[in-house]
């Protein structure tokens, strides 16, 4: 009975003293935030372990019922912010890269209103921050250590200067990457001046490095629809240059180079699209007999397709929705629309981290494959109500419609993973009875009325460049087999394309795929004289004809 006793008195005083520690430690902690005193990361983190775990938690004291009262608020639907703005149509209807707002900045002045030069005195540019070049030229720098092929590309041609008199007009995603393919083109001769195809996908950083070497870059981060289209026409319209050459990705530059300069469009030697919207702009425009230039389809080019669509996606897909929403995958209900190559790497990524994924089709032929991968392939409606996440990937409008964005569940994750943001059906929620809240960069809640909320990623655009990044080396690949598409309608003989959509000869697309082996170590087999014979081949390639599928 004494043991007893005596072990509970001491037991007493333990807590009592861990009690009073605890508090010591919290009236210190106090007093140095409220005082700003110095104290070192080690001392704060002595100070917290040296007290042991406490059984108990004190509630918290209020100073008065208006604090308590202050502390207990939460905030109501009629104190979110609103978000049913209006967005303006363009010119390019469906296809337009248009913005409803922008992220917040510590600068909040549009980059239209500042005057900015560079260290060379040139002012032939409009970024966010021109003082950021520095650290941009880093991350350049960066991406330029696994960009190896296309560094090879540039030793090999800088000599030559293939692009000499070639005046290219680009717009692209501008990142690292990017930046890395348009000093190459300088590199091999050409004068660029450069804007972006996606209004969330600059890196200002970057943007400002560029503008810092002397390409007359127009773009940033958060642009407003005004903006987009502005960025593009002063990159067009400017006195003393004239375009011969255009670079796009998802056919808004064409677009506008057509509409508003015919001359110059009639003038240009060759366009060079790489995104399933811009090919299939083109096409429109050639099976209109309206396309009165060359043009080259490098989307679907093996290089293009069969790397940047699938292997970067494959990678690009977690990473963009875990930067944005911190979710876990496994056991997750998704569902991917479109099994195309985009769509097959977002599925294999996903898959493989335990996420229960099914697909919807249009093709056949892509339905089949989906299949034999093991996935169920189903209609939207069927499943919309039990998805966690909605992926789109199919290039085409109103894939995810308003009908079955009301259908989903509380905390459904929608996201598009191709290049137009006219996939999911955003402009039907900017309506008043719905509620729209910013929760970070590029992540919106979208709150019905009856509390409902669907999360909305990068306002429907581009996921894996709006809200993360994609990886440098395979990035690599799309870049070199831009760069030689550009080389090859240039310098190309006169008759040689005519007024239509090619894809990249096949000689080019093993050589894009040669320069990128070294980094593996891989060491390509020879044909012997009499297999190449046998095969009906040239030893140097081409080794598919052009209809092999890969």
């Amino acid at each position: 009975m004494t043991d007893s006793n005596g072990d509970g008195k001491l037991e007493v005083k333990q807590a009592s003293k861990e009690v009073k520690e605890s508090e010591n430690v919290a009236e210190k902690y106090s007093a140095m935030t409220v005082k700003n005193t110095d104290m070192n990361v080690g001392e704060l983190s002595a100070a917290f372990t040296a007290v042991p775990t406490l059984k108990s938690v004190k509630k918290i004291q209020f100073a008065n019922q208006e604090d308590k009262q202050e502390f207990s608020k939460f905030p109501t639907k009629a104190g979110r912010r609103s978000l049913s703005r209006s967005i303006s149509q363009s010119s390019t209807d469906s296809y337009s890269s248009a913005a409803s707002y922008t992220d917040s900045s510590d600068d909040e002045s549009s980059p239209r209103e500042k005057n900015q030069a560079n260290t060379k005195g040139n002012s032939d540019f409009c970024v966010k921050n021109i003082k950021q070049a520095e650290f941009g030229r880093r991350e350049i720098e960066i991406a330029e250590q696994d960009m190896s092929a296309l560094m090879a590309l540039r030793k090999r041609a800088q000599g030559e200067k293939p692009l000499a008199g070639a005046k290219i007009v680009g717009c692209t995603h501008i990142t690292a990457q990017t930046a890395v393919l348009v000093e190459t083109l300088v590199a091999l001769g050409a004068q660029c001046r450069w804007t972006a195809c996606n209004i969330y996908s600059t890196q200002n950083e970057v943007a400002a490095a560029l503008a810092e070497s002397g390409v007359a870059v127009f773009a940033w981060k958060g642009e407003s629809e005004d903006d987009f289209w502005w960025c593009i026409d002063r990159c067009v319209n400017t006195e003393g240059w004239q375009a011969n050459m255009i670079l796009d990705d998802g056919g808004d530059l064409t677009h506008w180079v057509y509409k508003k300069y015919p001359n110059v469009f009639k003038k240009t030697q060759g366009i060079v699209e790489e995104s399933v919207t811009g090919v299939h702009r083109l096409y429109q425009l050639s099976k209109a007999g309206k396309l009165c230039v060359p043009a080259m389809n490098v989307n679907d080019s093996v290089t293009k397709q069969k790397f940047d669509n699938l292997y970067c996606c494959r990678e690009s897909i977690l990473d963009g929705l875990k930067r944005t929403t911190d979710v876990m995958f496994g056991g997750k209900q998704v569902v991917v629309c479109g099994y195309g190559e985009v769509g097959k790497g977002c599925c294999m990524a996903l898959k493989a981290l335990g996420a229960i994924v099914c697909i919807t089709e249009i093709d056949p032929i892509c339905a089949l494959q989906g299949c034999m991968d093991g996935f169920r392939v189903v209609k939207l409606n069927e499943v919309i109500r039990s998805m966690d996440m909605v992926i789109t990937c199919t290039g085409n409008k109103n894939v995810v419609s308003r009908e079955q964005l009301d259908r989903m569940k509380n905390g459904c994750i929608v996201c598009n993973m191709g290049h137009s943001n006219t996939e999911i059906d955003v402009a039907s929620l900017r309506t008043p009875e719905l509620t729209w809240e910013r929760v970070r960069s590029q992540v919106d809640h979208v709150i019905w009325p009856d509390g409902k909320r669907v999360i909305l990623l990068a306002e429907g655009r581009l996921l894996n460049l709006s809200c993360s990044t994609v990886p440098s080396f395979v990035l690599s690949i799309t870049a070199t087999t831009q760069a030689l598409a550009l080389i090859e309608l240039y310098n190309a003989p006169e008759g040689r394309y005519k007024q239509d959509v090619y894809l990249l000869p096949k000689k080019m697309d093993e050589y894009v795929a040669s320069l990128h082996l070294p980094n593996f170590d891989a060491h390509l087999t020879e044909l012997s004289d009499e297999q190449a014979k046998y095969m009906g081949l040239n030893k140097n390639g081409p080794f598919k004809p052009n209809y092999y599928r890969y």
